[in-house]
């Protein structure tokens, strides 16, 4: 779990050291949404190590705490980062990849008992949904409030509603 977090933290040092002066491991530490990050790897470990009902202590928490909600079951690599967790919910049965970074209100949802596989490097907007069994490729970006009903090819961007990708 430490490990798993700390490469969280330092994802979010990168991303927020892009856009201006070099951010500290610990500023990145303080920032939005670190509690979030905590809160969903403590109840991934625990559900992780067969503790599933201990799980949802950490899992009700970030619900009260952040208004971040993101099933037991729901698998993210390393470099996971909710840089405003506030509005997010994440179906237990999604799983992604290395280095997701969600904006506030996102929302990847089961449709009919299927649900997205977000693959590595992924940036997903403000406000935007990823709905059903679909694939979201290596690389993608989507745009805020897009709502993604198909699969994303990696490399692309994918924006509006229902979300096209953009040649």
């Amino acid at each position: 779990m430490i490990s798993r977090l700390l490469s969280d933290l330092r994802a979010k040092q990168a991303l927020y050291s892009q856009y201006g002066p070099p951010c500290s491991l610990l500023k990145a530490a303080l920032a939005d949404g670190t509690l979030a990050n905590v809160l969903f790897r403590s109840q991934e470990a625990l559900s992780e190590a067969g503790l599933s009902p201990l799980a949802l202590i950490p899992h009700h928490l970030n619900k009260l705490l952040t208004g971040c909600v993101i099933g037991v079951r729901a698998r993210f690599g390393p470099g996971f980062v909710l840089v405003h967790p506030i509005g997010v919910v994440i179906n237990s049965s999604v799983r992604g990849g290395n280095h997701i970074i969600l904006e506030s209100g996102v929302v990847i949802g089961d449709n009919r008992g299927k649900s997205p596989v977000l693959a590595n490097d992924i940036f997903v907007g403000s406000g935007a949904k990823i709905i059903g069994g679909v694939s979201i490729g290596d690389g993608v970006r989507i745009g805020a409030n897009a709502v993604v009903l198909k699969d994303v090819p990696s490399g692309s961007t994918a924006v509006g509603i229902p979300a096209k990708v953009l040649a």
